[in-house]
């Protein structure tokens, strides 16, 4: 096992004595200075009062946060496609590490604990699309690895579809050559009581295009973070999200964007709906522009259509800016239940009440469907989606 990759020396909060001779803690100030850390050891037993943890019930996944995990490969089914491999990789493979590191102790404990990583690479300028599909990894804790290389020049769109049952914690990386332009798609449609924490990594190279997508429909608890850099020049991201809670479900987004190199370009949209008692959903949104990134281009959304009583929705979208030689940079964030102008505007041209609420929750979800780009997978989203609003009780 090498050994483990630490990038800052201290815990993200740090003490320090005041001039008065007391003791207090001094947060971090930049979402860049994180601790980062591959070894589990390195991070403090989670309490929950943790802002990265603050949102989640901690205490109904303990096991995935500090126990031992199952880092075995499993099975999984994949469609084949010219230029696309495949393949299981030691943890000594020179591209693990490439994209990032954990900055939470599930990440860690994962990083910590896999034998092997899947490695899926692209090479080859034409379009491509493969499907990867795991559904029997089973309810023990588990911990998983999985790189997703685009060669420069490359393109393909990777859909990472999850069914089942499952208590993972995972990370993946996603790593860009230049002009490498990869759509990378990860659906959850887990059964009622997984649990699913994931962490996604990504690099993106000079002139390259990363399309990132979250689609979160199915599990108790489910935690897709995508953290992507754009470590070249003109490098490009659009992160496109889409959330369906129900009744008890938790499902939550931390979104980091990281403009590290000049001309970069970065769009952030997340889609979410809520019903039934106890949904849940969280999303928190962190551009950084950095001192590097003059002729930055920034803009990050969430939206929220709250359908019943007794849903709860967090969005916090942040930004920080170190250079002021930007093209534009921006952030908003909505929470709001119908229309009634869009819903009387329908109801007064012959469409009953509850069609009418279908019909708006289904236009303000389908942007979202629209952009993916697989025309198969988005017509089975559609179809997942009209399931959902048929379940007007949440259950």
């Amino acid at each position: 096992m090498p050994t483990a990759l630490t990038t800052e020396s201290s815990q993200p909060d740090r003490v320090s004595k005041h001039a008065d001779g007391r003791f207090g803690y001094i947060p971090v100030q930049t979402r860049s200075a994180r601790f980062k850390s591959t070894n589990v050891s390195d991070f403090d037993t989670v309490t929950g009062r943790e802002a990265v943890w603050k949102y989640i019930p901690v205490a109904k996944f303990t096991d995935l946060l500090s126990g031992d995990l199952n880092g075995s490969p499993y099975e999984f089914d994949v469609t084949s496609a010219a230029d696309i491999t495949v393949e299981w990789v030691e943890r000594t493979d020179p591209r693990i590490g490439g994209a990032g590191a954990p900055e939470e102790r599930a990440s860690a404990n994962a990083w910590t604990g896999f034998e092997k990583a899947l490695a899926i690479t692209v090479s080859g300028e034409e379009a491509k699309e493969i499907t990867l599909s795991r559904s029997l990894l089973g309810s023990s804790a588990r911990g998983a690895h999985t790189i997703i290389e685009a060669k420069p020049f490359s393109q393909a769109t990777i859909i990472l579809q999850n069914s089942g049952d499952a208590r993972l914690t995972e990370n993946v990386e996603i790593i860009l050559g230049d002009s490498a332009n990869l759509t990378v798609v990860t659906v959850q449609e887990w059964d009622d009581e997984a649990v699913h924490l994931s962490n996604h990594f990504a690099s993106v190279g000079r002139d390259a295009r990363l399309k990132h997508v979250v689609v979160s429909l199915g599990g108790r608890i489910v935690r897709v973070s995508p953290s992507v850099c754009l470590a070249g020049t003109a490098a490009d991201t659009e992160l496109l999200g889409l959330y369906f809670a129900d009744s008890g479900q938790h499902l939550e987004q931390q979104v980091y964007v990281n403009h590290d190199a000049p001309k970069s370009r970065s769009r952030v949209n997340y889609k979410g709906a809520l019903q039934g008692k106890g949904a849940h959903t969280v999303w928190i949104g962190d551009v950084l522009i950095g001192n590097k990134a003059a002729g930055t281009d920034s803009y990050e959304q969430n939206r929220n259509l709250v359908l019943t009583e007794g849903t709860r929705a967090d969005s916090v979208p942040n930004l920080e800016i170190e250079t002021g030689d930007i093209v534009g940079a921006g952030h908003a964030s909505a929470t709001g239940r119908f229309d009634d102008e869009q819903l009387f505007y329908l109801q007064s041209r012959g469409i009953t009440d509850e069609e009418a609420r279908r019909l708006v929750v289904r236009g303000f979800l389908t942007e979202i469907v629209q952009k993916i780009g697989s025309p198969d997978l988005e017509a089975r989203l559609l179809l997942a989606i009209e399931a959902e609003l048929l379940t007007t009780d949440g259950k």
